[in-house]
């Protein structure tokens, strides 16, 4: 019964920084659109029925029932059609797909045009400068990559890092090793001459010598012991500095054939310096944006490995109900209460970093759509003041409204697929 209330502590404990986080992402936005004098008519929590909500001077704040984002409704997201256009075919000419493009953009420039109040006709969004809408749209994202910084330094900083050290905790029995005589205990201090400063780089050269005898010097209970060892040759998962399996853009384990003891390494935490904490941050941006640009693919990957009875690959995709199985894994580990806290906290660091990743893919309706329309805007009107041509005005982002249905409609395809894959084929946390 106990692990069964921590487990469930744990999600919500989840549920309450995923939230927060959303919370944050949507006021960063928030804050500029304000300082910037635009109107901002809502203010929201997650998506779905109303749960609470109170109006504040002319903006209203509020919690909905499904916690799976945000947003800030800005006065004026699209501009007006261009005089001497219009949205709808009425000709029958047009194919029923075009007929249905240009309703979906009409409807997008009324939704917009019904947020504009008389009066405030220069307060909207799509007549700020491109600068300005670039700073409204990444403030968002910025709220989480902080966050998520924050999180990262309290763990690896806070908590320690637990990295593999050259003393060696295991040997397999029959493996090179245990033929050349390394035992339990043994700690590396050379390999053919070259001191061992750390297990990255005692696996690198043992990689490097497959088939080759080394001869390996130890500290076997405080006296020098030499050991004449030979890797075997055969196919190994690399791994990364931080001893971390390693995978490739699609999600697969990277191998290569390369040397084999047969050893595992104790480990030791070891709380990183402010330094290495950042260098340790910036290493989990490019693992997760790997993550991220390939997010497609993995799903794919993972959709078939389950119905192919594979066991779910660490660091792969997770829906927001794969978020909470492993939080609630983490709350009802068998562990010091000191280790589950910083499991926690590394989830929510993770989090977090994915949503300030998710939110740069330039594709509308995420922050980076509208980033990159911004810019484009910019480049527009640079042109025409160097070749001395009336100004382009801004961009026309409701006509991409046909791909933003077509992009949500993806993400809430691959969003669904690993729910139901998280349900029936739960990642686990070890």
């Amino acid at each position: 019964m106990e692990t069964v209330l921590l487990f469930i502590l744990g999600v919500l404990i989840i549920l309450v920084g995923l939230v927060l986080s959303i919370g944050l992402h949507e006021l960063g936005h928030l804050s500029f659109a304000k300082l910037f004098k635009v109107r901002v008519g809502q203010y929201m929590i997650g998506f779905g029925p109303t749960l609470w909500s109170k109006k504040i001077g002319e903006t209203e704040y509020g919690v909905k029932g499904i916690p799976l984002g945000g947003y800030i409704s800005m006065a004026g997201m699209y501009p007006p059609a261009k005089r001497g256009t219009t949205a709808v075919a009425a000709d029958a000419g047009r194919t029923s797909t075009t007929s249905l493009f240009n309703v979906l953009v009409q409807e997008a420039r009324d939704s917009s045009a019904k947020t504009i109040d008389e009066g405030h006709e220069d307060r909207v969004f799509y007549k700020l400068s491109p600068w300005k809408r670039i700073i409204v749209m990444l403030a968002g994202p910025a709220m989480n990559l902080v966050l998520g910084l924050i999180f990262t330094l309290i763990v690896v900083s806070g908590f320690g890092l637990p990295l593999a050290t050259t003393t060696i905790a295991a040997v397999g029995d029959g493996s090179p090793a245990a033929v050349g005589g390394l035992k339990v205990g043994d700690r590396v201090l050379s390999i053919d001459g070259t001191p061992i400063t750390g297990y990255p780089q005692m696996t690198a050269l043992i990689r490097a010598h497959a088939d080759e005898q080394m001869a390996v010097v130890v500290d076997r209970d405080g006296s020098r012991e030499t050991l004449q060892l030979t890797p075997k040759r055969q196919t190994v998962q690399l791994s990364d500095q931080y001893g971390n399996p390693e995978t490739g853009w699609n999600g697969k384990p990277v191998t290569a054939d390369a040397g084999f003891l047969g050893i595992g390494p104790s480990s030791r935490v070891e709380h990183l310096s402010l330094g290495d904490g950042l260098a340790y941050f910036g290493y989990n941006v490019g693992q997760m944006t790997k993550v991220i640009a390939t997010f497609p693919v993995r799903v794919y990957n993972t959709v078939a490995g389950t119905i192919q009875g594979e066991k779910r690959q660490q660091g792969g995709p997770v829906s927001i109900v794969g978020v909470g199985e492993l939080a609630g894994q983490a709350a009802a580990a068998q562990a010091p209460v000191a280790a589950r806290a910083q499991a926690m906290i590394s989830i929510l660091g993770q989090l977090n970093l994915a949503l300030f990743l998710f939110n740069l893919i330039p594709l509308l309706p995420l922050d980076g759509g509208h980033v990159i329309g911004a810019v484009w805007e910019a480049v527009r009107r640079r042109v025409a003041a160097l070749f001395k041509r009336r100004d382009p005005g801004p961009v026309d982002m409701a006509r991409l409204t046909p791909l933003t249905v077509l992009v949500t409609g993806v993400l809430a395809l691959m969003s669904l697929s690993l729910i139901v894959i998280d349900l029936v084929n739960p990642l686990s946390i070890t």
